[in-house]
């Protein structure tokens, strides 16, 4: 990790930049990919599974057997630890409904919303170096809580052409309709476009590296919504001089090696703090199964000091990170003054990875400095609020003379006749 002390603000931007292609490669990429599936459906997303997982899969479709397989090749210890990390996820996510409330906003005029479903969802499972399946939770939970009629999953393949069993036995324990094993830009094109085995979507889930990224930006302009641009896993670690050297160290590395693309932050307000973490990390690297992963993250990564807490949350709410950690005497500070993040993890006993499992929380949250405009998935994220109003006659005549000024005033005729013919009516009467 590069180390920093003392920045100037003119730096922060540079300083805090994410690890990424140029966009015109990206996008070219793509554009690509995506006018291929529109135009030849399963054919194409076939070629490009050959191309970019290296293995032919004829039909994606996986069958009600093979997920009933795959739950009888897990171990009864990953499915329990599966099963509780449900229940916590349905309870946080469950206590998210809301009543409907209705409004009286004059005499006569009442004003209410009702959240619907939507009815399909697409959820994007990253496979490649690790698959997985915990975000299968995070996503098809509060679909089915939130009445989704279709929930289609998709992810890579492996050597084999198949999906890892975790990922097929959650899917199964959520109640997802579809399961489909293909990945990357083509699986979000076939959620985009609809062929004829993977199933057309209103909305599609589910992080992803740049280029799944860009093509979940680009399914927008074909009327297909997303939850947020989630990219590259990343994580910010604030600490003081109470804060466990070894604890960060095992924090930011437990975010490294997520991927080489991933970037994690140590950001101190003590002296001495970012030489105690760098020894930790070098010591627990050594024996991570994924450290080659890791250590290329790492060179993505920072060490930042500087000189107070006012300029450290600061600077947490420029970067916005998709993950904080708060490891200080003065926790409370940090997090009434927070206004940029995706999931808060306080403390020096709350690690980043009960997020990404089991505490309750979703760990499907905006990347890139997006935590600054978007949340994280939650359950209103499945769902569409709809307005409905009920107007009397009373409500009419309370409301109705000032609709008359406005419209006339914007010059839209028709709308004020739209009022002025019920308000001549109701003096008739």
């Amino acid at each position: 990790m590069k180390t920093f002390k003392n920045p100037p603000r003119t730096q922060w931007a540079e300083l805090l930049s994410r690890p990424r292609q140029t966009k015109e490669t990206v996008d070219t990429t793509v554009s690509g990919i995506f006018e291929d599936v529109r135009q030849n459906g399963d054919t194409a997303i076939s070629r490009y599974t050959t191309i970019f997982d290296g293995v032919e899969v004829k039909d994606p479709r996986v069958t009600a057997g093979e997920i009933q397989a795959a739950s009888q090749a897990l171990p009864p210890s990953l499915k329990a630890a599966i099963k509780q990390a449900k229940a916590a996820i349905e309870q946080f996510h469950l206590a998210q409904r809301s009543e409907v409330v209705k409004v009286y906003t004059a005499e006569g005029v009442c004003c209410w919303q009702e959240k619907r479903p939507i009815q399909k969802v697409g959820l994007y499972i990253p496979g490649g170096t690790a698959p997985l399946f915990s975000t299968v939770l995070m996503l098809a939970v509060p679909a089915q809580l939130a009445g989704c009629q279709e929930i289609v999953l998709v992810s890579p393949p492996d050597r084999l052409g198949k999906i890892h069993p975790a990922i097929l036995y959650a899917a199964g324990l959520c109640g997802v309709t579809t399961v489909l094993a293909m990945g990357g830009i083509q699986a979000i094109a076939g959620l985009t476009f609809g062929t004829s085995s993977c199933p057309q979507v209103y909305k599609i889930f589910g992080p992803g590296n740049q280029f799944v990224t860009a093509a979940k930006q680009l399914a927008t302009r074909y009327g297909v919504a997303i939850d947020m641009p989630a990219g590259p896993s990343e994580l910010l670690v604030l600490a003081d001089q109470t804060a466990r050297p070894d604890f960060i160290a095992a924090d930011l590395l437990s975010q490294a090696e997520h991927g080489a693309d991933s970037q994690v932050i140590l950001l101190s307000t003590a002296a001495g703090i970012s030489e105690a973490v760098a020894q930790e990390i070098s010591s627990q690297l050594q024996v991570l199964p994924r450290k080659e992963i890791a250590a290329k993250a790492l060179e993505n990564s920072k060490s930042i000091q500087v000189k107070d807490k006012e300029t450290a949350l600061e600077l947490v709410n420029v970067y916005g990170p998709e993950h904080l950690i708060l490891c200080t005497d003065d926790n409370d500070f940090y997090k009434e003054g927070l206004i940029n993040a995706g999931s808060v993890f306080i403390g020096n006993y709350s690690p980043e990875s009960a997020g990404d499992y089991a505490s309750g929380t979703n760990h499907t949250l905006p990347t890139n400095g997006y935590s600054k405009a978007y949340s994280g998935v939650n359950l209103d994220a499945f769902l569409k609020a709809i307005s409905f109003q009920e107007i009397s006659e009373e409500g009419i005549l309370n409301i109705g003379p000032a609709i008359e000024t406005m419209a006339e005033a914007e010059g839209l005729q028709a709308h004020k006749n739209a009022v002025s013919i019920r308000l001549k009516n109701l003096q008739i009467d």
